[in-house]
C-alpha cells in the first residue's frame, strides 16, 4: 500500500477495513474510544453533536446508543468515509459535511458536544490552536469537547521508544511488515501530534476552565474539556 497525495485520498483508500485497521494499528484504541462516552457527566444530554473527522462513524455509533434523539453533524474530508456513515445511520438525524477542519464554518453557540476521535493529529500546532478557538466558540455553555489521540510531539525524547513499541504492536497484529511500513510512511507524511500538556494549555488559553485527562496509556490520551 502506497501513501496518497493528500489526507482525504489517504482515508478514501483506508476506508474499506477502517475499524479492524484502527484496532490493529492504534494501541488502546478501544479503551480510548470508550472513554469518549464513558467519562461524560451523568446528567449530560446533548441535543446537537459534531463529530470532527468522523471516519466510518465509530464514535457516532457509540454515541447513538446513548443519545439516539440527538442531531449529529458528521464532518470528514473523505467522501468514502462519509458514504460508509450514510449507509450506517439512515435512521438517525444526521447531517454530512465533506470538509477539512480549517474550511468548516463553526457557528457560535451551536453544539452541546464536539468529539474528535483520532483526527486532530493531522493538524499542526498552529492549526490546533485556531481549531480550539473555533470549537470553544461553537460550543454552548455547559458544552463538552472530547478528544482521543496520540499526544506526543515528535521532538519529545520519549518519542523514539514509543514508535519502537508501536512498531511491535502493529507487527504482532499484522505480521510481515507491510502494514507497519505504510503506517510509518503515513505518520511521517501526514501526522503532526502535539504533547498533551501543550494541548491542555491551548484549550485553557481559549477559555476552557475545566480540562482533564480521563484516560492515558503512555501518550495515547483522552482529554475532556467543558465550557463553563
Amino acid at each position: 500500500m502506497k501513501i496518497k497525495d493528500n489526507i482525504a485520498s489517504e482515508f478514501d483508500a483506508f476506508s474499506e477495513n477502517y475499524t479492524n485497521d484502527m484496532i490493529g494499528c492504534v494501541p488502546y484504541y478501544l479503551k480510548l474510544m470508550s472513554s469518549i462516552t464513558g467519562m461524560l457527566p451523568h446528567n449530560f444530554k446533548p441535543v446537537n453533536i459534531l463529530d470532527l473527522g468522523c471516519g466510518n462513524g465509530n464514535v457516532t455509533a457509540k454515541l447513538l446508543h446513548i443519545f439516539p434523539n440527538a442531531h449529529y453533524t458528521l464532518l470528514d474530508a473523505s467522501q468514502e468515509m462519509l458514504n460508509l456513515c450514510q449507509q450506517q445511520f439512515r435512521a438517525a438525524s444526521v447531517e454530512y459535511v465533506k470538509s477539512y477542519f480549517k474550511d468548516y464554518d463553526f457557528k457560535a453557540d451551536s453544539y452541546d458536544f464536539i468529539v474528535a476521535g483520532f483526527s486532530l493529529h493531522h493538524c499542526d500546532s498552529e492549526e490546533k490552536k485556531e481549531l480550539f478557538k473555533k470549537i470553544y466558540k461553537s460550543l454552548k455553555k455547559g458544552g463538552i469537547f472530547s478528544c482521543a489521540d496520540l499526544m506526543v510531539n515528535k521532538e519529545n525524547p520519549d518519542h523514539p521508544a514509543l514508535v519502537e513499541k508501536w512498531k511491535g504492536f502493529v507487527k504482532t497484529n499484522f505480521p510481515g511488515g507491510k502494514k507497519w511500513k505504510w503506517l510509518l510512511e503515513h505518520y511521517n507524511e501526514f501526522d503532526k501530534p502535539d504533547d498533551y500538556k501543550d494541548q491542555i494549555g491551548w484549550l485553557k488559553d481559549v477559555g476552557f476552565q475545566n480540562v482533564e485527562i480521563t484516560t492515558q496509556k503512555e501518550y495515547w490520551t483522552h482529554l475532556q474539556a467543558i465550557k463553563v
